[in-house]
This record gives C-alpha cells, sequence and structure tokens, in this order.
C-alpha cells in the first residue's frame, strides 16, 4: 500500500479526525474507532512502513515502543495492566497496511474477549 492511500497516514496528516491521545515527532497515538478493551490505542509511526516487517529503522521501531508506557500512563492502565500488540499481515488479521501497535487494557484479559 502506497502512504497516499494509507489511512493512518491520513490520519497522521490530519486529513482524518482522530481522537489523538499522545503526540511527537516520531509517532502519533490515537483510539481505536472500533476498540475491543475499554483502553484500545493505537500507535503508529508517522513514517509510512506497512507493517513491523518493513524493514523498519531500529530508531523508529524504538519511538514506537517507547510511546507505549507514556500512552498507558495517560490512559490509566500503566499500574492496573496492559497488553501490546502489533499484527503483521493479513493472517494475523492486520487490517490497515501501515505499522502499529495496539495498547489494550481498562479490564482483566480474560474477561469475555476471545479474539485478544
Amino acid at each position: 500500500m502506497s502512504a497516499q492511500d494509507c489511512l493512518f497516514c491520513k490520519i497522521v496528516a490530519g486529513d482524518i479526525p482522530c481522537t489523538k491521545v499522545y503526540e511527537d515527532e516520531w509517532v502519533l497515538a490515537f483510539d481505536d474507532i472500533a476498540p475491543h478493551m475499554p483502553v484500545h490505542t493505537l500507535v503508529v509511526p508517522k513514517a509510512h512502513y506497512d507493517s513491523i516487517a518493513d524493514d523498519v529503522p531500529a530508531e523508529v521501531l524504538a519511538r514506537v515502543f517507547a510511546a507505549v508506557p507514556e500512552v498507558a500512563r495517560i490512559k490509566g492502565v500503566d499500574a492496573s495492566g496492559f497488553r501490546t500488540l502489533a499484527n503483521t499481515g493479513q493472517d494475523a488479521c492486520q487490517t490497515v497496511g501501515h505499522l502499529h501497535v495496539h495498547v489494550l487494557g481498562g479490564a482483566p484479559m480474560n474477561s469475555g474477549n476471545p479474539s485478544l
């Protein structure tokens, strides 16, 4: 997928609105529009990479994952616990072709959502 056609690139550019949770020069974090948990926030690099397998520079991966604890703190799940998840490819149910990490929390993971 090209960055021009990418949903998350359009969100990063401000062309599509989002509920912004965190932003720095490298990443944007925003709430998922179809949450699977009470807290379901996506952390995306501002540069386009199809997935974690897309020869992503180590510094970009580091910046994405460095944002995760800050997102958890902002969303109030840093003390109670949270899950991070990066789906890669169609067989892993990656639905948007832009590298993104899900930050999930706000309820016990075994509380009724078997898809997680």
